[in-house]
């Protein structure tokens, strides 16, 4: 089912939670929002859940207009980050829950019901343990509990709310590439919000990037991350260093415009080169099978700046704090103080 925000806004107070934000979300496609804290992405999702009603614009789902539909008639499932989960009842009865309080001429059968819970917990791995309780399941079982639960009513759209977020590190890698595969399959509409970029860049099929109630931009990760609309979009998705004497100010801007590095587009050498800056060794990280070489700038009121290097390019160099390199940019993104985007280039 297709879903098209537009022009929503949502006040709380005098603070404005959503400005104008329009978005629109294709069959079986999974979008991530992505923002800092208090950029609007949960009210969006609660927004288009109907949990939240808007002061102004539209929601959209499969052509028909929900916004002043009830939460219970969006056909929308619902996934948090702390599961949610009903603990003095079974895994069974947890996902059964959303069947069992359809109104009676929409509850299925007993026998019904049973084998949709089934079917469910063998889709999400948990066939075998229908019969414990929440407490009895580790962090990644309770999330997929939480998943079959949501997909027990048969939504036309999934909105997932940060649900890997109480996850270590591990489980978490493994239970959103397993989610991505299972929307996929089941060619679900989905909407996923995360502060975890590596996950969104990883699972979405396209980003959008809010910011103090907009969206700053929209598209496939790897487009925003190699064409970021504006230097927020550069600054916020993925690590970035300014970097000196970007240039002079042109036709487009008045005022010089300010140029962006990734740690890994910095390249080192020994000897100076065209376009590259003299640079002081301060500390080298060995991180897995990265090398994080922190290097402080031979310019005036430069930053610290970091380049990851693979083992092979450190060890070719064979660095160590206190002696001098020289650092290239391979790529600048580059844009006008005024906002306009004038990069990047290489």
């Amino acid at each position: 089912m297709s879903v098209v925000v537009r022009e929503v806004s949502k006040w709380f107070g005098a603070f404005r939670a959503l400005d104008r934000v329009s978005l629109e979300v294709g069959r079986g496609e999974l979008v991530a929002l992505l923002g800092p804290s208090g950029s609007g992405k949960t009210t969006l999702l609660r927004v288009i859940a109907g949990l939240e009603a808007p002061d102004a614009g539209q929601i959209v789902i499969e052509g028909k207009d929900t916004t002043r539909q009830p939460a219970r008639e969006r056909g929308i499932g619902f996934v948090f980050q702390h599961y949610a989960l009903f603990r003095h009842l079974t895994v069974f009865e947890n996902v059964a829950f959303g069947l069992r309080v359809r109104p009676r001429g929409q509850r299925p059968s007993e026998p019904a019901l049973r084998r949709r819970v089934a079917e469910l917990l063998a889709t999400v791995q948990l066939d075998g343990l229908a019969d414990r309780y929440p407490a009895q399941l580790s962090g990644g079982q309770r999330q997929r509990v939480a998943l079959a639960r949501a997909l027990a009513i048969e939504p036309r759209v999934l909105l997932l709310d940060e649900p890997f977020g109480a996850l270590d590190a591990g489980v978490r890698r493994e239970l959103r590439q397993w989610v991505r595969e299972l929307l996929h399959e089941l060619h679900l509409t989905a909407l996923l919000v995360t502060h975890d970029q590596e996950e969104a860049l990883e699972i979405a099929d396209r980003l959008a990037i809010l910011r103090a109630g907009r969206i700053e931009q929209v598209g496939a990760p790897r487009e925003i991350y190699d064409q970021p609309a504006n230097a927020f979009v550069c600054e916020f998705l993925g690590q970035t260093y300014r970097w000196p004497g970007a240039g002079t100010p042109t036709a487009a801007a008045t005022e010089a415009p300010v140029a962006y590095v990734r740690p890994h587009e910095l390249h080192l050498s020994r000897e100076p080169a065209a376009g590259a800056l003299a640079a002081e060794v301060r500390a080298v990280r060995l991180v897995g099978p990265q090398v994080r070489v922190q290097l402080a700038l031979a310019t005036p009121a430069a930053p610290l700046v970091e380049a990851h290097l693979t083992r092979e390019q450190y060890a070719a160099l064979a660095l160590a704090a206190g002696e001098r390199v020289y650092a290239r940019p391979l790529r600048l993104y580059r844009f006008a103080t005024n906002g306009v985007t004038r990069g990047p280039w290489r």
